[in-house]
């Protein structure tokens, strides 16, 4: 199996096998990568509607150009906390951030998520973000603000009051609820419309029926939800020279 980055020979097929309406499984098996590898390639480049083989394939060069000029060559990538592998690391977080895009999370406000979890504090400064993505302050500031809406990051003010961006379990299970109470009102509205179409109408008996479906949702979320708060949280265990550690399971 190849590797490498993607040639544009490559991307052209890939863009020819969207075209066709092809599964990423069936894309990735006909240039011979990991499917993975295509499902990446496609969300951080517009997406299944919007990928342009020519587009994607310059767009991956200025990346590159970016990268090389943030580190001179000759210069190593700076070491990882507990012996990790900084390349299986960027690779992950890459990962990461399409799985979130594909849950529908706009591009940039996946990566800034998928930078802020993988970090063992959880919590970044703007310019900290800035420096690890190589964006500018105001493609951050937008990603933040929309994952605030989301009850996905929360703000702190740290000792030298500067905003700190945090993701947590606490987070989580707000964005959670969150999800479960748009859920709720979704149901709510369909469930308004079946006394303005007619109760036993078609039309009314559909909205009835989602209704009744995402209430369920709804509610089984919420459960869940609050039943993982309490049962499955576990905080990472600190170690007598003051590394954080794996903690015990509960």
């Amino acid at each position: 199996m190849p590797g490498g980055r993607l040639t544009q020979q490559e991307r052209q097929q890939i863009a020819l096998g969207l075209g066709d309406g092809l599964a990423y499984a069936e894309i990735a098996r006909r240039i011979d990568r990991p499917t993975s590898t295509v499902t990446r390639e496609v969300m951080r480049n517009g997406g299944p509607t919007a990928y342009r083989a020519d587009l994607a394939h310059r767009a991956t060069e200025r990346r590159a150009h970016r990268r090389a000029k943030a580190a001179p060559r000759g210069t190593e990538a700076p070491p990882q906390a507990h012996g990790r592998d900084p390349e299986a690391v960027r690779a992950y977080e890459e990962t990461l951030t399409t799985v979130f895009m594909q849950s529908g999370t706009p591009q940039m406000m996946a990566r800034v998520m998928a930078c802020l979890t993988i970090s063992d504090t959880g919590s970044l400064t703007a310019s900290e973000l800035v420096e690890r993505l190589q964006v500018s302050p105001a493609s951050v500031s937008k990603a933040v603000a929309f994952l605030e809406s989301q009850d996905l990051v929360r703000r702190e003010r740290d000792e030298r009051r500067r905003d700190r961006y945090v993701v947590d379990d606490e987070v989580m299970y707000q964005g959670m609820m969150a999800s479960a109470r748009s859920t709720a009102q979704v149901a709510e509205t369909a469930r308004q419309g079946v006394g303005i179409l007619g109760p036993g109408t078609p039309a009314a008996t559909r909205l009835e029926n989602t209704a009744r479906f995402l209430e369920f949702v709804s509610e089984s979320l919420a459960r869940a939800a609050d039943q993982a708060r309490e049962v499955l949280h576990t905080k990472p265990a600190t170690a007598p020279d003051g590394a954080a550690g794996p903690g015990p399971g509960h």
